[in-house]
Formats: structure tokens, sequence, C-alpha cells
């Protein structure tokens, strides 16, 4: 999941009922980067503050959010390689596509940043919008 799908649980914004399903389904495996939850943790310092900030990281985890930080050499090397790839995604979306990619996942996102790789077919993505 990238971090604007989790940002519409947390704030029950459209599409927040695909990411709770998923997030409640004991089936399903959600994963997130370090990166992705870096970006949910700077939105809650950003909009309020510290506390704010570690409660949505908490409330993510009670959910069943599990957190990834692959940073070895061949998945930095795959999240450059996504940066120059069509569609100008930024490199945080690069973290979150790399390790669907590794994972052999489904990307969860809103972001129309991903339009450009759907057809690239690197990894199913379910959008919300």
């Amino acid at each position: 999941m990238d971090a604007n799908a989790l940002l519409a649980s947390l704030r029950g914004e459209s599409g927040a009922d695909i990411t709770d399903g998923l997030l409640a389904d004991p089936n399903v495996e959600c994963i997130s980067h370090s990166i992705n939850l870096c970006e949910v943790y700077y939105d809650g310092l950003r909009g309020q503050d510290h506390t704010a900030a570690e409660k949505a990281l908490a409330v993510l985890s009670a959910l069943g959010l599990k957190e990834r930080s692959d940073m070895d050499r061949d998945f930095w090397q795959l999240v450059g390689q996504l940066k120059v790839s069509p569609g100008k995604i930024s490199l945080a979306d690069c973290f979150v596509l790399a390790l669907a990619i590794r994972t052999g996942g489904t990307l969860v996102t809103a972001d129309h940043e991903f339009d450009a790789i759907v057809p690239l077919s690197l990894c199913p993505i379910l959008f919300f919008r």
C-alpha cells in the first residue's frame, strides 16, 4: 500500500472502504515500505503534531499493516531504475512499486502517477479512485 492508500484509510476518505477491507482481511498480507510510512508520519506532523503522527502509525500497525524496510543493493537499484522509467513517478512511489515487484504483490493506490506504469505490467495495481 502506498501512502495515499494508508491516508485514505486513516482519514475515512473515498476508497477507505477498499483499503480498510484489505487491512481487515486475514487472508491478505498488507505491507508498506518504511519510506511510504515516513510519508504518513510526515503528513501527521505537518497537519497536526508528533502525537497525531505516532497515533497514525500505531493505528495502521493495529490494523495489521506490516512494515518492510528493504534496502539491499538489488532493491535500491530497482528503485533507481523505476525512477527513470516512463511516467515521472516520485521516488517514494518507486519504493512502493519496487516492494510490490519484489514480493509479487498488488500495489494499492489512488495515485495517477501510476497510470503510466500500468502498460509496463510490472505488477498488478489496484486503483481505488
